[in-house]
């Protein structure tokens, strides 16, 4: 192990450090986690959920940095707190946390953030780094509804029981630190002798063997020595990968559900004792009315109504197990599109256009996570990336920035609408060389004007005048270019300005409760003033708008 001089003082610039570290370290082990994940689900993910649920803990912590105000004397900024520090990075692992590795690590690092989050400044580092670190284990046992020995929280226990040792002894908060890694890398390496699964593939826990790198991280940040390389496998020999689809293994559910949840504590008490009556591998994080909660079920639909039964459930994420094995088996192909579009009618479409779909819902734009994620399971070597929406491009951008980190080739086509979208989408050509198509794709997309029509939900002050509440606004190229009455009256309104420069074919995306009346009246519109133009007609679905136009 290199010695070199480090911080060992346990402050917010420590738990700065230490995000840092972790990160890096789960992105350097990532695809090896990922490869030895056979429990609870052989789903070869763990590694990539850790390392996205870390992603957004250090995410939240760096914006916790940059919230403060800079310092008169100087114009540095400030720095935070240690309860402020911690309790931001939990917050993030929160709301991002990914699978069930990923949750339980949120719980963890919940429980540091409840212990160093909430004691007076003067305590001893070393016992406070322990008690922490002894609470994180205990609040992730209590968080997973039927915990099983030989996993990440078996290592956890262990680091938990080796910390709480050093910080009786008065040892320093990087003393602490050590003992809890050396301990979680000795439990870690007996996982196989404890959990079935595990000793037959002759692999150590993956959960475990990224909670043994977020230590090490922990340790190197108090002390500034680097932990030697973890081998994910230890000293096991990896046994043949079992091909039947997950849901037949152990006859396993097929569905992991996730979301995060607004719900009271009495509220979450019933939600366990329903979705563990519905499944398993059920883990539920968080608290203070904000809850991520993780089941695998083979009624994905019961599992989120029992989450609207409890509060408000958000960010829902369902995934077949099959589908998550086949993607990690398949070779990657050449090149993919990913398409944000708001409306599963749009999503269908795309994907029958041979892309990944992104559903953005009103009100809930994907963050950076959500779109890398699109980007990884593409599984291709090239990525075009369409936004949808011009407040898009700058998460966008940091997905693709990601994304290229990881050896990807992307490329961001600035589309503002869905229409743009299908337009570049008319166009591509996965055979042709990747510039010549991204150029192809953003001239389609740039020669594509777009419309939108919406109701006003309260009296403002547009580009078109002061509008009341329930008038419908017809919207331009994203302003306000018509204020009407009625929908049908609008549309054709917005439709003659948007012809009025030309064009040569319309497409109409209808919102789920817009008739099909409305299409033929605006098809027959287009036909009489313009002979010429052509007019193809979509359904955009639940969450869609309720017209959408594009002129091309």
């Amino acid at each position: 192990m290199a010695h070199e001089p480090g911080p060992h003082t346990l402050d917010a610039e420590a738990v700065r450090t230490w995000s840092s570290l972790a990160l890096a370290a789960l992105g350097r082990a990532r695809e090896d986690i990922d490869a030895i994940n056979v429990y609870p689900v052989a789903d070869a993910d763990t590694g990539t959920n850790l390392y996205l649920t870390a992603e957004s803990a250090d995410r939240a912590l760096t914006e916790a940095f940059a919230a403060l105000p800079a310092h008169v004397t100087d114009g540095t900024a400030g720095t935070p707190s240690l309860s402020e520090a911690v309790r931001a990075y939990a917050h993030g692992a929160l709301i991002g946390a990914r699978g069930n590795s990923g949750t339980i690590l949120a719980q963890l690092l919940r429980g540091v953030a409840d212990v160093l989050g909430a004691e007076p400044a003067g305590r001893d580092a070393g016992p406070l780094l322990a008690s922490a670190l002894t609470r994180a284990a205990e609040e992730a046992y209590e968080a997973v509804a039927h915990p099983v020995e030989g996993t990440m929280l078996t290592v956890a226990g262990a680091a938990a029981r080796a910390a709480a040792a050093a910080g009786a002894a008065a040892a320093t908060a990087a003393d602490v630190a050590r003992a809890a890694y050396e301990g979680a890398r000795a439990a870690l390496a007996e996982t196989p002798g404890q959990l079935a699964a595990l000793g037959r593939a002759g692999v150590v826990d993956a959960g475990g063997c990224g909670l043994v790198a977020v230590l090490g991280a922990l340790w190197q940040a108090l002390s500034g020595q680097e932990p030697e390389a973890e081998p994910a496998r230890g000293g096991a020999v990896p046994g043949p990968r079992d091909d039947r689809p997950c849901a037949e293994e152990l006859g396993g559910p097929a569905y992991e559900v996730v979301y995060l949840l607004e719900a009271g504590e009495e509220a979450v008490g019933e939600l366990r004792a329903t979705l563990d009556g519905l499944g398993d591998s059920l883990v539920v994080v968080g608290g203070d009315g904000l809850w991520n909660v993780h089941v695998h079920v083979d009624d994905p639909g019961a599992a989120v109504e029992a989450g609207v039964v409890a509060g408000r459930p958000y960010r829902i994420r369902i995934t077949h197990f099959g589908d998550e094995r086949r993607l990690a088996r398949a070779p990657r192909v050449q090149r993919a599109v990913v398409a944000v579009v708001q409306g599963e009618g749009l999503a269908g479409l795309c994907g029958e256009a041979g892309a990944t779909a992104v559903l953005a819902r009103p009100g809930e734009p994907p963050a950076v996570p959500v779109l890398l994620d699109a980007i990884r399971r593409a599984h291709a070597r090239e990525v075009v990336l369409l936004p949808g929406a011009a407040d898009l491009r700058a998460a966008a951008a940091a997905a693709a920035e990601q994304a290229r980190a990881d050896g990807v080739r992307v490329a961001v086509i600035p589309t503002r609408s869905a229409v743009q979208g299908l337009a570049a989408l008319a166009v591509h050509d996965p055979d042709g060389s990747f510039d010549e198509d991204v150029v192809a794709m953003t001239a389609a997309a740039g020669a594509t004007r777009y419309g939108e029509l919406a109701v006003a939900e309260r009296q403002s002050f547009t580009s078109a005048g002061i509008c009341q509440a329930g008038d419908v606004l017809g919207l331009i190229d994203g302003d306000v270019a018509v204020i009407g009455a009625g929908l049908p009256e609008t549309a054709e309104a917005v439709l003659a300005r948007m012809l009025g420069s030309g064009g040569e074919l319309v497409t109409l995306v209808l919102g789920p409760e817009v008739p099909d009346a409305l299409a033929a009246r605006l098809e027959a519109y287009v036909q009489h003033g313009h002979l010429a133009v052509d007019t193809v007609t979509y359904r955009g679905g639940r969450y869609s708008a309720p017209l959408l136009i594009g002129v091309e």
